[in-house]
């Protein structure tokens, strides 16, 4: 008998509210996902609850520091080493499930600054003049799950209005995950009957996906 392999999922949720549309289909998710393979181990993590370190001049200044004149005070080196214990958690997970919302056309500002404390050279990406930008988590998979207020198709063509899909999929690809799947609940203002079929279809493909994407 072949036995599956056990991945660390991370969950990262970008809603503030606990009935987030998103959040729920991607708790649909994960829980027949651990239905499937009990052996997986889930990880929560909201970027409202979580505290993050301000990218700001003292950050930045700590980050030349570090990575390039290398002579860093103690306190530059201290602010640095929050950054980096953030982005190596988020690194450790095998799959990575975010729920994210859009907020006027875009992302919201702490899923943003989460991205930006992550994200960082020489723990997930990094540039030479030989290959350019390489990013470190190749073999990783992400699930996004999305919501919005207007019903924005997945597939690109609407660049214009939706700066949503394309960025997480730009960031996650410029980290190395290129294989991503992507499930709507749009939209959420519509009539009942409109939003109640797209999350039911929405938790439809979620328990599609938990079969065989990880």
């Amino acid at each position: 008998m072949m036995t599956q392999q056990a991945h660390k999922i991370l969950h990262i949720q970008a809603s503030p509210s606990p009935d987030s549309r998103s959040a729920s289909v991607a708790r649909h998710f994960l829980a027949e996902h651990h239905r499937h393979r009990p052996g997986s181990a889930h990880e929560h993590l909201n970027v409202w609850q979580e505290p993050l370190p301000a990218f700001d001049a003292e950050m930045i200044a700590a980050k030349f520091a570090v990575l390039r004149a290398r002579n860093a005070t103690p306190e530059q080196q201290r602010r640095w080493e929050e950054a980096r214990r953030l982005s190596q958690r988020f690194n450790a997970a095998d799959r990575y499930v975010l729920s994210v919302p859009m907020w006027n056309f875009g992302l919201p500002y702490r899923l943003k600054h989460y991205i930006d404390v992550v994200t960082l050279a020489g723990e997930n990406w990094i540039w030479t003049p030989q290959r350019g930008y390489e990013g470190f988590l190749r073999d990783k998979k992400a699930l996004l799950v999305y919501t919005s207020a207007g019903a924005y198709p997945i597939a690109p063509g609407d660049a214009e209005n939706d700066f949503q899909k394309g960025q997480m999929r730009r960031w996650l690809k410029f980290l190395g995950i290129t294989e991503i799947a992507e499930i709507s609940a749009a939209p959420s203002l519509a009539p009942p009957e409109t939003t109640a079929a797209a999350l039911e279809q929405a938790k439809a493909e979620a328990e599609r996906l938990a079969l065989d994407f990880f």
